[in-house]
């Protein structure tokens, strides 16, 4: 198997959210269902000096773009009780059969990485299936394309550990490896590491100091 991968370089990604407003646009999600999604992970404090001004005291932010992993163990495939989730034998590819799929929200809660959602309307589980549609036609999946800081790239995974290096999988405020993810980090340089985090996940409103 050719297990197919997503390299995410954290150093350069700005936050500008292009990924994941391609994804939406192109397969043209609700509200409530995104594939890919930038999370804005920020800590730290300002204090007033005695001038008036602020000084920054362990301030850090970095983003992260993630979609479904496609991992090697994928939890929502074992989890799935009707065989709807499965990983393709030749790609390595986590997709859903939306013939088999009774939307139970099984994968939902089995990935512990948020990938898989239910679309309401339709009755069943979507998520990112790699831009497969795009792969037969010799296109990269829209993310990867649109990304304009190059932040992101996508290949067989053993080519891209001897392109970018093993990376980091276990950064806040992602959790802890349990399933493989076929995804590559390279970690911004004021990452911490899961589980040592001091900082938290920025809401839409907070970014905007609303």
């Amino acid at each position: 198997m050719a297990q197919l991968a997503f390299y995410f370089d954290s150093s350069k990604c700005t936050g500008c959210k292009s990924c994941q407003v391609a994804c939406k646009q192109t397969y043209h999600l609700g509200m409530a269902n995104t594939y890919r999604r930038v999370i804005h992970y920020a800590g730290g404090s300002w204090s007033k000096n005695a001038n008036g001004t602020y000084k920054p005291n362990d301030v850090f932010g970095y983003f992260i773009s993630m979609a479904c992993n496609h991992c090697f163990n994928p939890a929502c495939v074992t989890n799935c009780p009707t065989g709807a989730m499965q990983k393709d034998p030749e790609t390595g590819i986590v997709w859903t059969d939306h013939k088999v799929c009774i939307g139970c929200a099984t994968c939902v809660a089995a990935c512990p990485y948020g990938a898989p959602s239910i679309d309401k309307e339709a009755g069943y589980s979507v998520k990112c299936d790699f831009c497969y549609g795009e792969l037969g036609l010799n296109r990269q999946p829209v993310c990867v394309a649109t990304c304009p800081m190059r932040a992101l790239d996508c290949g067989v995974y053993e080519d891209l550990v001897a392109k970018y290096g093993n990376g980091k999988i276990e950064i806040e405020p992602l959790p802890q490896n349990t399933t493989n993810p076929s995804t590559i980090i390279k970690p911004h340089p004021k990452a911490q590491t899961t589980g040592t985090g001091t900082g938290s996940v920025l809401s839409f409103k907070d970014e905007l100091c609303l």
